[in-house]
């Protein structure tokens, strides 16, 4: 894994060319930002308009154009200590979902218990979603086929700053997916995506466990480690004995999971680094693809490491920014697997993006990029252009 002792080594420099400040508060996600409203109530929302048009050799393609995502965001506070909150998306204009809905009282800044549908605190891009938060039109694919994002599930917990070890906190007892509704919801090519409850009639058996610290004890670096750990839902315990034949198929219906990720972001000076790497490993695999047919792996990684430069930053009178920037991907869903199953060479991906984001003013990004995709099955790559509108308010 030469790559990710790479991708370990980039981690350690962010910290060595750092310097110590006291500022929690440089990264605030949607939620966040509007906790710190003095209002009542507090409105915000953002938006996504997409152009793809994928490329591949002696073969014509059609493009996309696509509304991909339009968003509300609603906070009310009740008081000085208890707030609630809630994300409403449309997504391709037709599919309407629930993205985060949970009430925050706050004991201390240290102490605010959450209950509710709530981000899984893992990675980057699961809490920092809006276009233009990060570069390029899409979000990285780390974050689609690794974590599923947006990974939302029902739960419980805290959150808090602990400002005097420069450290902020998540930690969650959560419904966990669903890996069996009658059919596999686990397999080679999309891993975990399919069985995200979101929120909608989720089924729950065992709990789940999932959290994150990050630190910001260094000046303009962001580091975080994440964690999940728990099995898997199934259908199958609607009804059954805790002996017998029934709870034999149902057993083979659940998968063990335990995901670990740490991720770093830094600015210096128009400069703009950030990385991440998560691994996953699974148990009864082996049962679970014998009884549903599937190709789940028994551990995935996925690893990405992006720099960015404002080329506007010297420029005291252009207050806009202009980003060019260049992304590689390296990810596996299949990098290991048990019993008889043969890992797909196809699963192992990597991709590079280039691109561009012009921020005319805070909240709204112009975007185009282009993508090279290859996987280890295939001589030839596959590419694709993209380009995007953002809003965020």
């Amino acid at each position: 894994m030469k790559n990710i002792a790479c991708f370990l080594f980039l981690m350690l420099t962010f910290s060595a060319f750092s310097q110590t400040t006291d500022n929690p508060d440089e990264h605030l996600n949607a939620t966040e930002k509007m906790s710190a409203d003095n209002d009542r109530l507090t409105i915000g929302g953002y938006a996504q308009i997409d152009f793809n048009q994928p490329f591949e050799a002696g073969t014509i393609k059609n493009g996309t154009l696509d509304v991909h995502r339009l968003v509300l965001l609603f906070g009310y506070k009740f008081s000085d200590r208890i707030q609630f909150f809630t994300e409403i998306e449309m997504e391709h204009v037709s599919e309407l979902y629930v993205e985060q809905a949970y009430i925050e009282y706050a004991l201390k800044d240290w102490l605010k218990f959450r209950g509710g549908l709530m981000l899984v605190p893992m990675g980057i891009i699961n809490e920092y979603h809006e276009l233009p938060t990060y570069n390029g039109v899409e979000r990285p694919s780390v974050d689609t086929y690794i974590l599923p994002t947006t990974w939302r599930e029902l739960g419980a917990g805290f959150a808090g700053t602990i400002r005097q070890a420069d450290l902020k906190y998540q930690l969650y007892v959560v419904n966990g997916f669903l890996g069996y509704d009658g059919n596999a919801k686990f397999n080679g090519q999309n891993a975990l995506r399919s069985g995200r409850q979101k929120g909608i009639k989720s089924v729950i058996a065992f709990p789940n466990f999932t959290g994150k610290v990050e630190y910001y004890g260094l000046r303009r670096l962001n580091f975080g480690l994440s964690g999940y750990i728990g099995q898997s839902q199934s259908t199958l315990f609607k009804e059954v004995s805790k002996e017998g034949e029934d709870r034999l198929s149902a057993d083979s219906s659940l998968v063990g999971i335990s995901m670990i990720g740490i991720d770093a972001r830094y600015t210096i000076k128009g400069i703009q680094l950030r990385g991440q790497f998560n691994y996953g490993a699974f148990s009864n695999t082996d049962e679970y693809n014998a009884f549903t047919g599937s190709d789940f792996g028994s551990s995935m990684y996925g690893m990405y490491f992006e720099a960015g430069y404002n080329v506007f930053t010297a420029s005291n009178r252009i207050k806009s920014e202009l980003i060019p920037f260049i992304r590689y991907e390296n990810y596996n869903t299949q990098y290991s697997v048990d019993g008889s199953l043969l890992a797909n060479p196809a699963y192992h991906r990597e991709e590079f993006t280039f691109g561009i984001g012009w921020k005319p003013v805070s909240g709204v990004a112009l975007k185009a990029d282009y993508q090279l995709f290859k996987n280890k099955s295939e001589e030839a790559s596959l590419s694709r252009l993209n380009l995007g509108i953002g809003v965020w308010f």
